[in-house]
C-alpha cells in the first residue's frame, strides 16, 4: 500500500496577501491545498491520502474536501504543535489503514502543488530500490556559506548542490519507528523527516525533480503558481 501524508498546518505568518492561511488561497477558485492533493488523488500509485491541517480550519479542510469530492482522503487530523510533531500523527494515522511492513508512505507539503504523476512514481520506485527517496531540484544559484557577522567564509559550486524539496518517501513503519525513537530520546526537533532518518544512520537518495516544484510561503510565490497553474492548462 502506498499512502500519501498531506501536511497543511501551516499558518503563513510570511504571506502578506490574505487573511488565512496560504494553503487555503485560492488560484482558479480552488485552494492550494486542493490543487496538491488532486495529484495524489489521481494517481494510479497511490492508494489512501492522510491530511493534517492546522485545528482552527480542520472543519474547512473537511468542507472543501469534501466540495471537491476527493474519495481517497481517508483521515483528516488536527496536527501538532511544531511540523515535525504533525508529520508524527499523520504517520501513526496513516498506520491505522495497513498492517504492511512494505508500505510506502509519501510525506509532501499541503503548499506544493506544481508536482507531477512522474514525480510520484519515481518516489516511490526510489523506495523500493534504495529504501527512500527526497525529492531535490539543481541549485540555479550560487551558494555562499556566511559567518554570524556576515563575512562570505565559502562559496560552493551550484552544480555539487541540490535543493530538498518534497514529497520525502519512506517504508511507513520504519519512519514511524525513527519517530518515536526521536520522540523518546527528546531529539524530535529536526527540520523534515529526512535529516532526522539521516541522523539515526540511514544513507538517504535524491530523486531529482522539476525547479517547478516550489513551496508556496511568500506573496511572491504565490503568483508564480498561479501563473504555472495557469500556463499548464
Amino acid at each position: 500500500m502506498n499512502i500519501a501524508c498531506i501536511f497543511a498546518g501551516g499558518k503563513g505568518t510570511r504571506m502578506t496577501i490574505a487573511d488565512r492561511p496560504k494553503q487555503f488561497l485560492e488560484i482558479d477558485n480552488k485552494p492550494i491545498l486542493c490543487h496538491t492533493i488532486e495529484h495524489f488523488e489521481k494517481s494510479k500509485s497511490i492508494d489512501k491520502i492522510v491530511v493534517i491541517t492546522t485545528i482552527d480550519w480542520l472543519e474547512y479542510t473537511k468542507e472543501i474536501i469534501d466540495k471537491f469530492g476527493f474519495k481517497k482522503v481517508a483521515s483528516i487530523i488536527p496536527g501538532g504543535d511544531t511540523a515535525l510533531n504533525s508529520q508524527y500523527l499523520g504517520l501513526k494515522a496513516a498506520a491505522e489503514f495497513t498492517d504492511d511492513e512494505d508500505a510506502i508512505v509519501l510525506v509532501h507539503d499541503g503548499v506544493r502543488p506544481l508536482i507531477s504523476q512522474k514525480l510520484i512514481d519515481d518516489c516511490i520506485d526510489s523506495v523500493k530500490r534504495h529504501g527512500n527517496g527526497i525529492t531535490t531540484a539543481p541549485a540555479i544559484e550560487t551558494i555562499t556559506i556566511t559567518d554570524e557577522d556576515g563575512r562570505i567564509v565559502d562559496i560552493i559550486e551550484r552544480s555539487s548542490c541540490q535543493m530538498a524539496r518534497a514529497p520525502q518517501a519512506f517504508r511507513l513503519q520504519e519512519l514511524l519507528n525513527c519517530h518515536e525513537k526521536s520522540v523518546l530520546e527528546g531529539t524530535h526537533n529536526f527540520i523534515d523527516s529526512a535529516s532526522m532518518m539521516r541522523h539515526y544512520g540511514m544513507e538517504l537518495f535524491a530523486v531529482v525533480g522539476s525547479s517547478d516544484n516550489i513551496k508556496v510561503t511568500t506573496a511572491t510565490d504565490y503568483y508564480i503558481c498561479k501563473s504555472m497553474l495557469s500556463g499548464r492548462k
